[in-house]
């Protein structure tokens, strides 16, 4: 069984019923395939933003929580999230940004970029890979998708003690064997990895606002 979608998430809609939906690289998680946790951690208080042409993860979950930390002014913040997940993910030409705004000195607004992967026969290799996001547009095909999927049975509830706390065991997850994304563009609030391997990796600094999309 196949399934072939493309669109963004708007959060009205998600917390109605989150559509087929996947992500390519940043989250709060665990290796739920693998059985082995994450170490938790709070959220900073700047999303980030990532661009890859394509990703492919094998043994795919999804399922909605809430991540918690605090804002830029330290106080208590908390985002409703698309938390995804694979065993093995392979991403190519990836990008990756954030903006963090108002640096002293007169400095203002400075773009972290970084990238990676831009080989395509040295992709970006990760495994247990799991993201928590916030908005995605991409194409995306499923291979044997289960739909509605009770978030229990995938092992959500209590994964991530002090780190996610809206997971529902009773609540709606989908899983597939293998998802494919291609022209994926994410903004996540962070990014869980067991391994993470960084091919022709550059990062650069730049004044303003310089972001992958």
């Amino acid at each position: 069984m196949s399934s072939q979608v493309r669109g963004g998430t708007r959060w009205k809609r998600f917390a109605l019923v989150m559509v087929p939906s996947v992500v390519a690289t940043a989250a709060v998680g665990v290796g739920l395939a693998q059985g082995a946790l994450a170490a938790s951690f709070a959220v900073s208080g700047q999303s980030f933003k990532v661009r890859t042409d394509k990703l492919v993860g094998e043994d795919f979950v999804q399922y909605g929580s809430v991540a918690v930390g605090k804002d830029l002014k330290g106080n208590e913040a908390a985002h409703p999230v698309a938390v995804s997940g694979f065993s093995k993910a392979t991403i190519s030409n990836m990008c990756q940004s954030v903006v963090t705004p108002e640096v002293p000195f007169g400095i203002g607004n400075v773009s972290l970029q970084l990238r990676a992967g831009t080989n395509p026969e040295n992709p970006v290799v990760a495994t247990n890979l799991y993201l928590d996001v916030a908005q995605l547009d991409t194409d995306a095909y499923f291979e044997n998708i289960d739909i509605g999927v009770a978030a229990g049975s995938v092992g959500a509830p209590g994964i991530q003690p002090g780190t996610e706390k809206g997971v529902n065991p009773n609540g709606f997850a989908q899983r597939a064997k293998k998802a494919t994304l291609t022209d994926v563009k994410q903004t996540a609030w962070a990014t869980t990895a067991g391994t993470f391997k960084l091919s022709n990796l550059s990062l650069k600094l730049h004044k303003g606002v310089k972001e992958c999309f």
